[in-house]
């Protein structure tokens, strides 16, 4: 893919997430919501933790269910600790990844490994087609160093977490949603130009600074949706000061999305049966004995 941007997208509008409690009383900044799913197809849910208050991340996410499709954790700082029903077990911490495809069905936990200090980073929920809706379960734990990543000439920092970027190819690649899913860190004064492909559904979200997408700023907290106008072939991004944010893009699947909590169909009859399923404990690979 070349990364030669002829036209940048432009921004479309500017979100504001909305703080919610999970898990077991996870402070988090819901930034994608189900009332863009269908605007941003494939891409279920985005959420934001970020605290350096033990209360509002301590008692961390345990045992639940997840069906029909993926979760991507991104550790920017802390530690979590993650086990499920087949038996995996990893420990994601600063700068690493966790990758999981849901499939047919998981349990597991992900509780914190600390009692105090900053825990910060992302989940991002990403949907599967119906085809895969129930394939095997699969997961995988990159540690920092494990992420590929690249400076840029203008000395911007871009870590790979899906897709490619600039002839780097990222940790995870899907070959029906192809999504695109960048760290980007700009020094002050600095500017960033990355291809999307048309069609594509994308969104930058700044976490840290300010951004400059062609005539808007997206300031720190904020999710930018960027128009899906057939001309335009990429992203331009400037900052006047040090900013860090992600940019995430993937194919839109066109296809029905029922959901109901940590289940997401195609059709409220599948629903049900995701529901019964887990009553009735046959959801989720389990460890051999």
């Amino acid at each position: 893919m070349t990364q030669a941007v002829t036209q940048a997208r432009s921004v479309e509008r500017i979100i504001t997430g909305q703080a919610v409690m999970d898990g077991a009383g996870v402070k988090i900044n819901r930034i994608l919501t189900q009332t863009l799913q269908r605007r941003l197809d494939p891409f279920l849910m985005l959420d934001n933790f970020g605290s350096d208050q033990a209360n509002d991340y301590i008692a961390g996410f345990p045992s639940h269910p997840h069906r029909g499709f993926e979760t991507v954790t991104y550790m920017l700082e802390g530690r979590m600790r993650h086990k499920d029903s087949a038996g995996n077990e990893g420990l994601l911490t600063n700068g690493g990844v966790q990758w999981m495809t849901a499939g047919r069905g998981v349990i597991h936990s992900e509780m914190p490994e600390q009692e105090e200090g900053l825990m910060s980073g992302f989940q991002l929920w990403l949907n599967l087609a119906a085809k895969d809706k129930m394939c095997q379960p699969w997961y995988r734990d990159f540690n920092g160093e494990q992420v590929p990543a690249y400076t840029t000439p203008d000395g911007v920092a871009v870590k790979v977490i899906a897709g490619s970027s600039h002839g780097v190819t990222g940790a995870v690649q899907r070959p029906v949603t192809e999504p695109l899913y960048l760290d980007i860190h700009l020094p002050a004064g600095a500017s960033f130009e990355q291809a999307i492909p048309p069609g594509h559904n994308a969104f930058v979200f700044t976490y840290q600074g300010t951004a400059q997408v062609g005539d808007k700023e997206v300031a720190t907290g904020r999710m930018a949706i960027l128009a899906n106008s057939p001309e335009a072939d990429g992203l331009r991004v400037q900052a006047a000061v040090a900013t860090r944010l992600i940019l995430v893009a993937g194919a839109p699947l066109n296809e029905p999305i029922a959901q109901y909590g940590p289940f997401v169909m195609n059709t409220q009859a599948e629903l049900h049966t995701a529901v019964e399923d887990f009553r009735a404990g046959r959801l989720g690979e389990h460890a051999p004995q």
